[in-house]
């Protein structure tokens, strides 16, 4: 029966071999493919495909032969892979989600410590077990007011944890700008002092000297001329932010630029007890959030940048983070960076027509002061004039 399937296979291009076809024939014998279309697709393409470069191939050559759905799989089809994608979402209506059950962080760390121990198998489009596509509160590709979300992507951002090893980008600081506004916005900020050495001509001095001295040339020297702002950049990272990349590298990269006296660290949703400067390294290279505390003079202007968007337990509770249990809630570390520095704004990418409707939002928002403005060029001159006073 299958030796069909195995011309078919080489007829769509796909290297494969009399070996890699006996290896499939032999795993059958042993019962390993069980009695399901499904588990023999993913014995198949493990014994029969060994470069997942042709996985699409083997898809559309496996549904010629089993489903004689060639035509869906088609890249000219006529049905949007977006569509399909969506078909596969479950789709539920406002009542419905407002139904769904909130267990609060505890009850919901409890539950999930319960089903670990008792799930076996896995799961899908359901409520209660840890599974894709559901209604249940832990796993991924589903909907739910407060959740778990184990592997997989985000889709309505409202996990209260992510279990995940998650990897983040530095923002690029050389990145060049589209407009100079952004520059422009920064430099209300910008306050010069001459201050130092005396390491540069002073052209006005040298000339009112050299025609006081009839003629001759008497050279006067004055320190540089300094910006004598400094400022500490505090750069959410991560989740939900990959979605404001572009707009948060353009702000870096001009404050990188304006501000000489710059130093930045990264977070991730909330600022809790460390922080980081380099993502590849985050785990290795930590910086306690204490010694920053102190480290830096009380002038210094604070400069949060970030989407506010999480879960109100990353804020509010112990052991709110989604990557680690952090003895202090979120609320605590904001609150001491604010009296610490009491020149800080909050820099937010998210459209601010939005900012009502995200609960987390306003939390941070009413613990910044109402010092939280959108990372527009308004925002950034607003957000500037109230660092300059």
């Amino acid at each position: 029966m299958l030796i069909d399937f195995f011309f078919t296979l080489k007829d769509a291009k796909i290297p494969v071999t009399i070996k890699e076809f006996l290896t499939l024939l032999e795993a059958m014998e042993k019962d390993l493919a069980g009695q399901s279309l499904d588990e023999f697709y993913f014995l198949s393409r493990l014994a029969l495909v060994k470069d997942e470069a042709h996985f699409d191939k083997f898809d559309r050559a496996f549904a010629q032969y089993f489903k004689g759905m060639n035509g869906a799989f088609e890249a000219n089809s006529a049905i949007p892979l977006d569509w399909l994608l969506k078909r596969m979402e479950r789709e539920l209506t406002p009542e419905q989600r407002a139904a769904l059950e909130k267990f609060g962080y505890d009850k919901l760390m409890d539950r999930l410590n319960q089903l670990l121990k008792e799930q076996k198998e896995r799961h899908e489009g359901g409520g209660k077990w840890i599974g894709t596509g559901g209604t249940s509160p832990f796993g991924n590709g589903g909907t739910n007011p407060e959740g778990i979300r184990i592997g997989g992507a985000g889709r309505n951002r409202t996990a209260v944890k992510v279990w995940e090893q998650r990897a983040y980008k530095d923002y690029d600081a050389e990145r060049e700008l589209g407009t100079r506004n952004i520059k422009v916005a920064l430099r209300r900020l910008r306050k010069f002092a001459r201050e130092g050495a005396e390491e540069e001509l002073a052209l006005d001095a040298t000339i009112r000297a050299t025609a006081s001295n009839a003629g001759w040339l008497d050279i006067k020297m004055q320190p540089e001329r300094k910006n004598k702002i400094k400022v500490l950049m505090l750069l959410d990272v991560g989740g939900s932010m990959d979605d404001h990349i572009e707009r948060t590298e353009e702000l870096f990269s001009a404050a990188k630029t304006e501000f000489k006296n710059m130093e930045f660290f990264y977070f991730h949703n909330c600022v809790y007890d460390y922080l980081w400067k380099n993502n590849r390294r985050r785990n290795a290279e930590r910086f306690p959030t204490w010694d920053i505390l102190r480290k830096y003079p009380p002038d210094t202007k604070l400069i949060f940048v970030g989407d506010a968007t999480m879960s109100p337990y990353e804020v509010l509770a112990p052991g709110g983070s989604v990557e680690y249990n952090n003895e202090e809630a979120g609320a605590e570390w904001l609150a001491r960076f604010c009296n610490a520095f009491p020149k800080f704004i909050w820099l937010n990418p998210e459209p601010e027509g939005v900012w009502q409707y995200r609960q987390s939002i306003s939390v941070i928002k009413q613990i910044m002061n109402n010092r939280m403005f959108p990372l527009t060029i308004d925002g950034l001159e607003r957000g500037m004039r109230l660092l300059s006073k």
